[in-house]
């Protein structure tokens, strides 16, 4: 988050991802990006910002299932089909979402940073769409996995409401 963000503004954009988050859970892809909703336009707040708590969140949930570092997770890229591909086939908002989360693992928010401005430099609407999702995903299954396990998450994610 950016230091010159207003508390207010910061917590509500942790209430509408959390609403987002909810929806995913739900398996209602349009409601969480409904959520993530600003105002009637259809702008999508601070994608940029949306995309870092996100990612940030999974880059903690990696850690805590990777025991610190000592054990290893594995990113794994699907196609449409459910087919593992190699990072380099896959579609452009996956390839950025894999190098932004694999940056934030490795404690770079720089490149992490660079890699979202990125995406949004050059991203069309519905490919910032495919990256919020594929970032909400992530940050669903990573905090399941983690909850199953008894494992810690982070404090805005645990007060996420269950449905």
């Amino acid at each position: 988050m950016h230091a010159d963000r207003s508390e207010d503004e910061r917590r509500e954009l942790v209430r509408r991802t959390q609403l987002a988050l909810l929806a995913m859970r739900l398996g209602d892809d349009t409601g969480a990006l409904d959520a993530l909703t600003w105002d009637e336009s259809g702008e999508r707040g601070d994608a940029r910002e949306l995309m870092l708590l996100l990612f940030g969140a999974c880059s903690e949930l990696v850690a805590t299932l990777g025991d610190g570092g000592t054990a290893p997770v594995k990113v794994q890229v699907f196609d449409e089909t459910g087919e593992e591909v190699s990072i380099d086939d896959a579609d452009p908002p996956v390839r950025t979402a894999v190098r932004t989360l694999l940056a934030q693992v490795h404690g770079n928010q720089e490149a992490a940073r660079e890699q979202v401005e990125i995406a949004m430099a050059s991203a069309a609407p519905n490919e910032v769409d495919s990256l919020l999702l594929q970032a909400l995903r992530w940050t669903a299954r990573l905090s399941a996995e983690c909850l199953e396990r008894g494992l810690p998450v982070p404090g805005w994610i645990a007060d996420t409401p269950t449905g």
